[in-house]
């Protein structure tokens, strides 16, 4: 039974890869026996990372590219036909909120930075679409591959002073339903497309808004905490088991899920 769950020697390309999440994810793959492709746009960075966590290059592989460009996926994808000779695996990790795009508790959306939106709204879904593009095309050639897309608790319901990025998470639930569908419909059923929506996991880019500069909980956390039954944050790890899953041939049947990571968050009305 164990082996439908596994991954072992699968290829797996991860997006956003220097990252918290894409570094835990690959972390987790290297173990399960998976061949790691680290994108990312530095590749120092990207090289340190796999000394960290795969040692060599036998059971990972750094390849710099922007997800926000399409030419330089395409070489990208390239280099790693070139080196492993398919793609199993895409994990689409690169994406998140940014400062700019973040409303302060006393503004309203008409405060709104404009060209924060446009910045996290085109990060977090082109940031998607297009590896799913370049990479997709891989698949289709195949007739078999996963896609797994990062949503979040934001596509759910609305969450204040993050309206873009609740904007482009909501987009990627309903892209991945799309994709989907039309790679299904067109290429087969051993491509599949699925999503995560993670709950709130304590990272770089909220720290400053769910903890105080003493590690206490901010007001915010506190009413995170008080609608999430399991009365806790999220450790980053405790993704890596069903994004394993989702890739595994124990989910063959499953496309265009949107599976909660959340302590049960989504599930509880608060009262």
């Amino acid at each position: 039974m164990n082996e439908i769950f596994s991954i072992k020697d699968k290829v797996a390309v991860i997006t956003g890869a220097s990252g918290v999440l894409g570094g835990s994810l690959a972390k987790s793959f290297i173990e399960a026996g998976a061949k790691v492709v680290m994108l990312g746009r530095n590749h120092e960075t990207l090289q340190s990372r796999v000394k960290e966590l795969a040692g060599s290059e036998d059971h990972a592989f750094a390849v710099e590219a922007n997800v926000m460009n399409i030419e330089s996926l395409e070489n990208a994808s390239e280099k790693i036909i070139e080196k492993y000779g398919k793609i199993d695996i895409l994990l689409n990790i690169a994406g998140g909120n940014i400062p700019s795009a973040t409303l302060s508790p006393d503004q309203s959306f008409l405060d709104m930075n404009i060209s924060g939106w446009d910045e996290v709204t085109a990060l977090n879904i082109n940031g998607t679409v297009y590896p799913s593009y370049v990479f997709g095309k891989i698949m289709a050639e195949q007739k078999s591959g996963s896609i797994v897309n990062i949503s979040s608790m934001a596509a759910y319901s609305a969450i204040t002073r993050v309206a873009g990025y609740s904007a482009a998470k909501s987009a990627i639930t309903n892209f991945t339903q799309w994709l989907s569908s039309d790679l299904a419909l067109k290429f087969g059923d051993k491509i599949r497309v699925n999503a995560v929506a993670p709950g709130f996991f304590i990272g770089d880019q909220n720290r400053a808004i769910l903890l105080n500069p003493d590690g206490s909980l901010t007001d915010r956390s506190k009413k995170v905490i008080a609608k999430t039954p399991m009365q806790r944050f999220g450790e980053v790890e405790e993704l890596n088991g069903t994004v394993q899953f989702l890739c595994s041939d124990a989910a063959s049947f499953i496309t265009g899920a949107l599976i909660p990571v959340d302590g049960g968050f989504s599930a509880f009305s608060g009262v």
